[in-house]
């Protein structure tokens, strides 16, 4: 080897020629650097307004259940579009578009959904996995999830399969509030059908992929949204949270890796999935991206659940969906529903200030066939000023209970014997009727084997026809305890405008109940007698009279007296059968 040759080596291993060529070589790596970043595309602004979400880009399509929950309709609005491609691109893709999307936990806490699924890629662990998914929605004005599983099964149950394949889970359970049960009846149905379809259940789309689903109803304990007490419930014990660590990813459900998960991040997935996890990204701002489901409800004009793009001003949220804050001017038409003195009457100035009329279901239900057959023809029905025919509608102690349509004017007798079958146990076993709903006054058994049902005859035996609603009670009925039970409702209902109406329907449901204690003296019926006629006629509507005839004595005494003062009457040297 020659000394030159030896000269090259020695210079080409020398420090100074190393380092020069490794300078040579940075400075070559810095200029191909500085080329490329001068190459490089610039980076897209931020944006800086956002909402108005336009229903292309709406995740949630039949949000309102305008059209079929069913699978077909899941079908023809792009649910399990393309699944079986999804599922076979694997976990990692999956959890991938996830991350770039930058969806978050719709469930309250906003973490990362990426990252949460990504915990559960444990290859070396045998133990199975388990995702479930927390329906336990209880929270005051929560109530998007409800609206997804009412209106838009599929698409969560297409999720739990998707969120199952990223995370390995072999089975879903989607735990429901226990008070949602059409919820869970319809979710339940999805998931039939999804099964029959082949979508879920063993070798999933033909993938070799075996996912199960369970829906499994909770017993309305609100703290089982927390996701460890919803586990413990799952698993059969009382719905209390866990201590952390250690952390359902760990030791979840059956003490198996676990993911729990909101609804709506689990039915967002496979729309991120089809259309591109940039796609989802491009809505809403950094670290707050994508659309979101917001439930308003309060003192706005529309309440409503609705999709718009996250970072959407709230004062945008309201006006531009629910039609903004209700105004002054509407809080003071959103009036308490009260009676209003009268005159002037509905005719002159009613709804709105204009003239109105208010009338009855049945009377305008009649109206048209009334046209198309003839006055004529109607009116030869009934007596004299009680025409045509009429509903009836009888309860309480008769063998077929039942609405029948009959001509005015039919003895109370023959009405109940031909249309219900009798009294139960005989017409003698008759006690008392009420012949008009529970706002007129009852009648006796002597009278109820003649009178007629219209409205004068009824009248002229001092009760009415009312709502024509026959309540009959036989000798076995409690007739006090069931008119002190009338008492309480008018009580409750009374608005409490009128005075009378007011304090007096609160004294005769207390007065009433002591008889039913057989606390009350005989006296207490004069007493009784006076208070209803202080109601009666002195209120505005007629509510007050209502809640005064069917306690006033002279229909009620005879059945006051025999239950409760029977030794009373014995002393006056009188039978009891005088007073029936």
């Amino acid at each position: 080897m020659g000394v030159g040759l030896l000269a090259d080596l020695a210079d080409m291993a020398s420090p100074i020629a190393l380092g020069g060529r490794a300078l040579g070589s940075a400075s070559r790596i810095a200029i191909r650097g500085a080329a490329t970043a001068a190459a490089a595309p610039p980076k897209k602004p931020e944006k800086t307004s956002f909402g108005n979400l336009k229903d292309s880009d709406r995740i949630f399509t039949n949000l309102y259940g305008r059209h079929d929950y069913r699978l077909k309709g899941a079908l023809a609005r792009g649910d399990w579009y393309k699944t079986k491609e999804i599922i076979l691109k694997g976990s990692e893709w999956i959890i991938n578009e996830v991350r770039t999307s930058g969806l978050r936990g719709r469930g309250g806490a906003g973490f990362p959904a990426g990252m949460k699924w990504g915990f559960m890629n444990k290859p070396f662990d045998g133990r199975p996995k388990y995702l479930v998914v927390n329906a336990d929605e209880g929270e005051p004005g929560t109530c998007k999830d409800r609206e997804i599983m009412r209106h838009d099964p599929h698409k969560l149950i297409e999720g739990c399969l998707i969120a199952g394949v990223a995370m390995g889970a072999r089975a879903a359970y989607i735990y429901i509030r226990g008070e949602f049960y059409n919820e869970a009846c319809i979710l339940q149905e999805a998931i039939n059908e999804a099964y029959k379809a082949g979508y879920i259940g063993k070798d999933c789309f033909g993938t070799g992929y075996s996912f199960d689903v369970f829906v499994h109803r909770g017993a309305g304990a609100y703290i089982c949204g927390e996701e460890t007490a919803l586990i413990e419930s799952l698993e059969g014990k009382q719905g209390k949270p866990r201590l952390k660590p250690p952390f359902p990813a760990d030791i979840g459900l059956f003490g198996c890796p676990t993911t729990v998960t909101n609804v709506e991040t689990v039915a967002v997935s496979p729309t991120i999935c089809r259309r591109g996890g940039e796609w989802f990204a491009s809505f809403g701002r950094e670290r707050n991206r994508g659309t979101k489901l917001f439930c308003i409800s309060g003192h706005v004009n529309n309440p409503c659940t609705v999709e718009e793009e996250m970072s959407i001003p709230l004062k945008e949220l309201i006006e531009r969906h629910c039609g903004g804050v209700i105004g002054f001017d509407r809080v003071s038409r959103r009036k308490q529903g009260k009676p209003r003195l009268k005159p002037p009457f509905p005719a002159d100035i009613g709804l709105f200030g204009c003239p109105t009329t208010v009338t009855n279901v049945e009377t305008v239900a009649v109206s048209p066939t009334i046209c198309r057959r003839g006055g004529e023809w109607f009116a030869s029905f009934g007596r004299e000023r009680n025409r045509g025919t009429k509903l009836f509608c009888i309860s309480g102690h008769v063998n077929n209970p039942c609405t029948v349509e009959e001509e005015m004017s039919i003895p109370l007798k023959e009405l109940i014997e031909r249309h219900c079958g009798g009294v139960i146990g005989g017409w003698d076993n008759l006690l008392a009727i009420i012949p008009g709903g529970s706002s007129v006054p009852l009648l006796p058994k002597n009278i109820c084997d003649t009178v007629l049902m219209d409205f004068d005859a009824l009248v002229e035996v001092q009760s009415g026809l009312g709502t024509a609603a026959v309540i009959v009670m036989n000798k076995q009925a409690d007739i006090v305890k069931c008119i002190a039970r009338l008492s309480l409702f008018y009580k409750h209902e009374s608005c409490g405008q009128c005075t009378p109406c007011r304090e007096g329907c609160n004294w005769l449901n207390k007065m009433m109940w002591r008889f039913v204690d057989g606390k009350a003296k005989p006296s207490e019926i004069d007493m009784m007698w006076e208070l209803s006629k202080q109601i009666e006629g002195h209120t505005i509507c007629a509510l007050g009279d209502a809640a005064a005839w069917p306690v006033q004595v002279r229909s009620l005494s005879p059945f006051l007296l025999l239950g409760y003062f029977s030794d009373w009457i014995l002393s006056l040297g009188v039978t009891i059968s005088q007073f029936l």
